[in-house]
């Protein structure tokens, strides 16, 4: 399975499925309880893992069983650390569930099994669970808030990037340090939206830029390449706001650098959410130039972005980014027309 995480293919997650499949025809649950349950645990996460590199959900649908048949062994009671390690994997497996369906039950369940953990990984016992663990419930309840109007569960995101970082600290663990730093930069910039003024747009961009002294390119790129997305989305939305075009114009810069390790081939998705930034904020670009030919390339560079980010955000598998491509697309070619 640790293999097969490093790997970008599948073959060794699935030996791993099959191996622990096996290790459970030997360990029956009424011979072996604890090993059994353990096993489950194990056979989860190669799922999970697996699942997440899936388009079908039903990998992370077997995930989930498999946690909570180790959890009917696992009691609070009996073994309580190893109760929260499966309790934060559920999580884990609900959270990506949730992800990827339009509902948020699974995302408030997800919810609830982070807490149920919390309530062993606690601070002064398990310090660096606790804080993997606050920052896995940020997660769900960041992507609950970007589904709701109200903005409670965003700040509680927010208060829970904060305590993962008390333990999370740079010199302990850097690149805990950086995901963390990159995810609250995601959830202040998502609040800064929904806000008058720049004070949580600011402070999203001073975060992701934190976050990349420890998040290069040479030692994780792909992590790397999400921060520069993340920077260049909230300077977008400063730059929006000012009249200065120089907010805009590091935009670029960013999702350009984004785009420098997001490939259509190797991550489709973040690539095109990539290419949709750049071409909005190419488009704004476009509209503070004078008329002639910087509007005209500008809005043509434009437009290129936004038809890349259409060939993977299509219906009818993505809905929703498709519908608001059409709708860029469509004012796009207005400004084209307009400038000719």
């Amino acid at each position: 399975r640790a293999l097969g995480e490093r790997e970008t293919g599948t073959s060794r997650l699935k030996e791993a499925i099959q191996a622990f499949r096996l290790a459970l025809a030997e360990f029956s649950r009424d011979r072996a309880p604890v090993r059994w349950a353990m096993t489950q645990n194990n056979l989860g996460n190669a799922l999970q893992t697996l699942g997440e590199r899936e388009n079908s959900t039903a990998r992370l649908e077997e995930a989930m069983q498999a946690y909570r048949l180790a959890l009917s062994e696992q009691s609070r009671d009996r073994s309580p650390l190893q109760w929260a390690k499966s309790q934060n994997n559920l999580g884990m497996a609900l959270r990506t569930l949730g992800e990827r369906e339009s509902g948020g039950s699974r995302l408030e369940e997800a919810a609830g099994a982070f807490r149920q953990a919390l309530a062993e990984f606690t601070r002064d016992r398990t310090p660096m669970q606790w804080a993997t663990t606050q920052n896995n419930l940020g997660i769900t309840l960041q992507t609950l808030g970007e589904r709701e109007t109200g903005m409670a569960r965003l700040e509680e995101a927010v208060q829970a990037y904060g305590l993962a970082l008390t333990e999370h600290t740079r010199n302990r663990v850097p690149l805990q340090w950086a995901m963390t730093q990159n995810n609250l930069c995601s959830v202040l910039q998502t609040l800064g939206e929904r806000e008058h003024g720049t004070t949580k747009l600011d402070a999203a961009v001073q975060t992701c830029r934190l976050a990349l002294i420890e998040r290069t390119r040479d030692r994780v790129p792909l992590d790397w390449a999400m921060t520069q997305l993340n920077l260049g989305n909230a300077l977008q939305v400063l730059g929006q706001r000012e009249d200065s075009t120089s907010m805009l114009d590091e935009a670029v810069h960013a999702y350009r650098w984004a785009l420098s390790e997001f490939t259509r081939e190797r991550v489709p998705v973040q690539w095109a959410s990539t290419n949709a930034g750049l071409g909005v904020t190419l488009r704004v670009l476009a509209r503070r130039h004078a008329a002639g030919h910087a509007r005209t390339s500008t809005l043509a560079q434009a437009k290129v972005a936004l038809l890349n980010a259409a060939t993977v955000f299509a219906e009818p598998d993505f809905p929703g980014p498709a519908q608001w491509l059409a709708t860029q697309l469509e004012a796009l070619d207005l400004d084209i027309r307009r400038a000719h």
